[in-house]
């Protein structure tokens, strides 16, 4: 299904907190960020430096103790700190920290958060840090962690990754007349066979949630859509092609195909699927884990796939990174930390615990991804599934950072109206990326 329903799953499942959106955390007497040095390597791994993930206590305490502990005995010139955050209001207090000039020298991001510190100068360049650890990580993992108009810098580490896949009701399909075979493989063939299931099911189920939030930009990326020009300072998207994904979607939402209480707010999908009344479920390995634990009878009919990857052979990947103060006081101690943590081993560690995947490249060869077993348990092909796109895929990654939440608001707002009979689609795609370019140019205003 798309990105944003993936991370929502891992977000649920394994940090069970929300991020703030980036309106409430500007940086504004951020204490002089562009100004302030570049941590630079001295050759010396020693030093005490902290270390703050999000809210993974108590479950992972002992892995990443572990890992730490592991690390320290290493280098037993370092010592790590470890402090552990909720989700709520994670955002907000990276803002109160970064103001006081009290980051911690190595710090788990998620996407917003990313951005969030990028954007304002207050990463360091791991790229410069560590020359050669590109190699180690999947591609497409490492490249997202590039900043726009930033050269080839890198400013995080890529930590777990979680892919987007296809998640179906073989018996839901079948009844359409539908070949669990041949799942889609495109936007068009998606809503197509979407449409063939509306007809065929009589009110009784229906083929995806309407979700406009979860599906842009994801969707419009996967059809060829340009949502930025090449300097990446203004969208582009308004296009025949997004109008012709609301005309879709607008059609698909009167026919049925589509609960019609998903279009405005996100109802719990995962009940939805498990109760047999929708036959694609979200797009996350970790979705497949908790139907087979809370509708075992559904479980039995559910099929995995790759993921709709359009044209262009694009996945999406919800990913968590490690970024690095940029002024740390031992640059040393932390890369050195920071690459310890994401190195094979130990990201295949973390992935027996928990349903995600290593970013790096040495982790995802584990027999432990590739393994399909009999072909039959749908969340072991969902393992083999996911690490092989990872793998392949030219991977989309995350949503592009100039699309913020309050973007996305924007957007969807629009789509909504037009997938309701209320705008026309042509206008609502123009309205959309007017709205999305006057805030886009407010953000980049001093």
């Amino acid at each position: 299904m798309t990105r944003s329903q993936a991370a929502r799953t891992i977000l649920t499942t394994l940090l069970a907190g929300g991020l703030l959106s980036l309106s409430a955390c500007g940086l504004s007497g951020d204490g002089g960020a562009a100004e302030r040095k570049e941590a630079e390597r001295t050759g010396t791994v020693s030093g005490g430096i902290t270390f703050r993930t999000l809210q993974l206590k108590p479950k992972f305490t002992g892995y990443v103790q572990g890992v730490i502990d592991s690390f320290e005995q290493r280098y037993p010139d370092v010592t790590v700190k470890w402090e552990d955050v909720p989700g709520d209001g994670y955002n907000e207090k990276l803002v109160a920290d970064a103001r006081a000039g009290a980051l911690p020298d190595v710090v788990n991001l998620s996407t917003d958060s990313f951005q969030l510190l990028g954007d304002r100068g207050l990463l360091a360049d791991v790229s410069a840090l560590d020359g050669e650890v590109a190699e180690d990580y999947v591609p497409g993992a490492w490249e997202q962690f590039k900043l726009p108009g930033r050269g080839d810098g890198v400013y995080a580490y890529p930590w777990y990754v979680t892919p987007e896949i296809l998640t179906f009701n073989t018996e839901l399909f079948e009844k359409a007349g539908l070949d669990p075979s041949r799942p889609p493989t495109s936007v068009e063939q998606f809503f197509d066979q979407a449409e063939r299931i509306a007809a065929r099911s009589g009110g009784r189920y229906a083929a995806f949630m309407a979700d406009p939030k979860g599906r842009l930009p994801g969707d419009w990326q996967k059809m060829g859509v340009p949502i930025l020009n090449e300097r990446r300072d203004r969208f582009t998207f308004d296009t025949d092609k997004a109008v012709e994904w609301v005309e879709r979607m607008k059609d698909l939402y009167a026919k049925g195909a589509m609960p019609k209480e998903s279009l405005l707010k996100s109802d719990d999908i995962n009940q939805l699927y498990g109760g047999g009344k929708l036959v694609f479920g979200p797009g996350s390995p970790g979705f497949v884990k908790d139907i087979r634990q809370n509708a075992p009878q559904v479980y039995e009919r559910t099929r995995v796939a790759g993921a709709v990857t359009g044209k262009l052979g694009h996945i999406g990947i919800y990913a968590q990174a490690l970024g690095i103060r940029k002024d740390t006081e031992h640059p040393d101690a932390a890369a050195e930390f920071a690459k310890w943590v994401t190195n094979g081993p130990n990201q295949v560690e973390f992935s027996r615990k928990a349903t995600i995947y290593p970013s790096n490249a040495r982790g995802l060869a584990d027999p432990y991804f590739s393994d399909r077993g009999d072909g039959k348990d749908a969340e072991t092909v969902a393992r083999a599934v996911g690490a092989e796109q990872l793998r392949t895929a030219a991977l989309d990654a995350n949503t592009p950072v100039q699309w913020t939440s309050q973007v996305g608001d924007a957007v969807v707002r629009e789509m909504q109206k037009a997938i309701q009979g209320e705008l026309d689609p042509r206008t609502a795609v123009r309205r959309a990326q007017e709205e999305a370019n006057e805030l886009l140019s407010a953000a980049a205003r001093p």
